[in-house]
C-alpha cells in the first residue's frame, strides 16, 4: 500500500486499525513504519478490548485526516491498485459513497469463497434487500470509500459494532440522502479469514438491531445532521 500510494500524485495516509488482537500485530505495523517513513503519513490505531469490526472501522473513518476516507480489509482480497475505482467518482464531485461489489457484471473474480460462504452471502444480500429496502447486489464487500465532510455524521451516529456494520453505514448514508454508488471491483478470497457460523449470526441479528434502531429514531438526528451538511455543501460556489 505504501510502494502504490507514495506513487500517486496526491498526498494519502494509512492507518492500520488494530481491534484489540493479542498477537504482535501492533508492534510489526508500528516498526515497518518506523523504518519506511516517506510521503505517505502512517499511524497505528489500537485499544483493548476486543470491540468488533464494525467499531474499528468507525474509530479509523472518525480518525481519518483526509478528504475521502477508504477501508480495505488488510488481507487486500480487494487490490490496492482498485482505489481509483472508488476515489476517482468522488474527486469528481458526482458521489459521497463508492464501495467495492463482487456482484456486478463487471467485477472480477480470481479466487471464489468456498461454496458454502458463497451461498450464505447471496441469502443474507437478499435479506439486506427484504429489511432495508437497500437496492445493492454486494454491501459486504471489504472496500469502500468516503466523502468525509458529509459521511462524517452518518459514521458517529451508527450503533452497529460488528459485521452488520457495512449495511448500516450504507443505509445511512441512502436514508440521508446522499449519492452512493456500487462499483465493480477486482477480488480474490483470502485463506485464513476469521469470518465464520458466528459472525454470519451476528450479521442476521444486527440486521434486525438496525430495523428497530430506525423505528425508535435512534439514527433521527445523525440523519438531519448529514443532510444539514449536504446542503450547505451544494449551496457552495462550483471552484474555478
Amino acid at each position: 500500500m505504501l510502494a502504490y500510494l507514495g506513487a500517486q500524485p496526491y498526498s494519502s495516509e494509512v492507518l492500520v486499525l488494530d481491534d484489540g488482537s493479542t498477537d504482535n500485530t501492533v508492534a510489526v505495523a508500528e516498526a515497518y513504519f518506523a523504518s519506511h517513513q516517506g510521503r505517505v503519513a502512517t499511524r497505528v490505531l489500537s485499544y483493548t478490548p476486543n470491540r468488533g469490526k464494525g467499531y474499528v472501522v468507525r474509530q479509523g473513518l472518525l480518525a481519518a485526516q483526509g478528504v475521502v476516507a477508504i477501508f480495505s480489509d488488510a488481507d487486500l482480497s480487494t487490490p490496492v491498485e482498485e482505489v481509483p475505482a472508488v476515489l476517482e467518482p468522488i474527486l469528481s464531485g458526482s458521489y459521497d459513497v463508492v464501495f467495492g461489489s463482487r456482484a456486478l457484471s463487471g467485477s472480477q473474480i480470481g479466487q471464489h469463497q468456498p461454496w458454502l460462504r458463497e451461498a450464505s452471502g447471496r441469502f443474507f444480500n437478499r435479506m439486506v434487500r427484504l429489511i432495508t429496502g437497500l437496492p445493492y447486489a454486494d454491501t459486504q464487500c471489504g472496500f469502500k470509500a468516503f466523502r468525509l465532510d458529509v459521511c462524517r455524521p452518518v459514521v458517529e451516529g451508527a450503533r452497529l459494532d460488528r459485521f452488520g456494520f457495512d449495511v448500516e453505514l450504507l443505509f445511512l448514508a441512502h436514508q440521508a440522502g446522499l449519492r452512493l454508488r456500487e462499483q465493480a471491483v477486482r477480488w480474490n478470497d483470502a485463506a485464513g479469514s476469521k469470518v465464520g457460523l458466528l459472525s454470519g449470526l451476528h450479521g442476521f441479528r444486527e440486521l434486525w438491531e438496525l430495523r428497530q434502531h430506525y423505528r425508535r429514531g435512534s439514527y433521527a438526528a445523525a440523519l438531519a445532521r448529514t443532510q444539514a451538511v449536504a446542503a450547505s455543501q451544494a449551496r457552495r460556489p462550483t471552484a474555478a
